[in-house]
């Protein structure tokens, strides 16, 4: 009996449960690959950064995830934040960009960042030839009555994506202008979806011309055969740290902390590309696949994550949002 409940304990231990915020496709080689070289069984759940975020609040008490991966950072820094997650300095962190260093330090080794990526315009050119409207090329361009009906975008509350949209905007223009430029584009939106990746998803099946998404979710589609390509605002934009965190009480802690030294080394971080999605990696060995977008080439803004990844802040924006964009009807 001794041997076997010995035997019944190691093969429980061996387990790890993920929350997993980056596309179907990555999460799944993910979990496929770390079971077949470590033996630990993965148990992963998909969901959107701010589902995400929003279901590791309601299990504070008894948390049944150990390890949270990517998804943008402004939530996983508000984890961080609320003391949801834990400190942990991965050996991995020498070999890291300051940018994703930057975001570990921010929340006390709380997160760190596994990739980055701008936001911008998805578009399919032959709905826009067929509407004969222009590509957009900036946010002013959005609010074009030609685009009436024609744009998607995600919910900010159950997306980092928009919650990255909205918070960029503000940057950008000033918090007032902002709500009003989103009050006039919301004329032309034909539906705020609950993740970041189906508005460009429906881009790619000709269900809507242009969608405010990450760039970098473009060529995945494209080589799958839809016709859809990506452009960043000439005003400037912001981009999303994707991070990693462990879950604070993770009840298999040191596989979750084996698991976070792997999603940093360089091999973990070139599946991103394997599957299709094309982050700049966080690791500086990591090979940078040709697809991944040109950063030297984007106009940024001067993102503050610091001010909102605050969870404050993300709330009474996003409450802003919900009260002055989300209820107005449409024209």
């Amino acid at each position: 009996m001794g041997s076997l409940g010995f035997v019944g304990a190691l093969a429980q231990a061996q387990q790890i449960n993920v929350i997993c915020s980056v596309q179907a496709e990555w999460c799944n080689m993910i979990s496929t690959v770390y079971a077949k070289t470590t033996g630990t069984k993965v148990n992963m759940t998909m969901k959107g950064s701010g589902e995400a975020l929003a279901q590791i609040i309601a299990e504070k008490q008894n948390p049944k995830t150990d390890v949270w991966f990517g998804g943008t950072g402004d939530p996983h820094l508000q984890a961080a934040e609320q003391n949801l997650t834990q400190e942990y300095k991965s050996p991995m962190m020498k070999d890291l960009q300051p940018w994703a260093l930057q975001q570990a330090a921010q929340s006390n080794y709380r997160t760190v960042g596994i990739y980055t990526g701008p936001l911008g315009f998805g578009y399919n050119p032959n709905l826009l030839k067929k509407k004969g409207a222009p590509v957009p090329k900036a946010w002013k361009d959005l609010l074009n009555p030609v685009y009436k009906g024609d744009i998607q975008v995600a919910n900010p509350a159950s997306s980092g994506t928009a919650y990255t949209m909205v918070a960029t905007l503000v940057q950008l223009m000033g918090e007032d202008q902002a709500f009003d430029f989103m009050k006039k584009l919301h004329q032309n939106i034909s539906q705020y979806t609950r993740s970041g990746t189906g508005p460009i998803k429906a881009v790619a099946r000709g269900e809507t011309a242009v969608s405010i998404s990450f760039v970098h979710d473009g060529p995945g589609e494209k080589s799958k055969g839809f016709p859809v390509e990506t452009i960043t605002p000439a005003e400037g934009t912001g981009a999303e740290i994707g991070s990693v965190s462990i879950i604070k009480g993770a009840r298999n802690l040191n596989e979750a902390q084996k698991f976070v030294d792997w999603a940093l080394t360089p091999s973990a971080q070139e599946m991103a590309a394997a599957a299709k999605q094309y982050q700049l990696p966080s690791n500086k060995n990591a090979k940078v696949d040709p697809n991944v977008p040109d950063f030297k080439k984007i106009k940024f803004i001067n993102y503050n994550y610091a001010k909102y990844g605050n969870s404050e802040e993300r709330k009474r924006l996003i409450a802003r949002w919900e009260k002055e964009i989300n209820s107005i009807p449409k024209q």
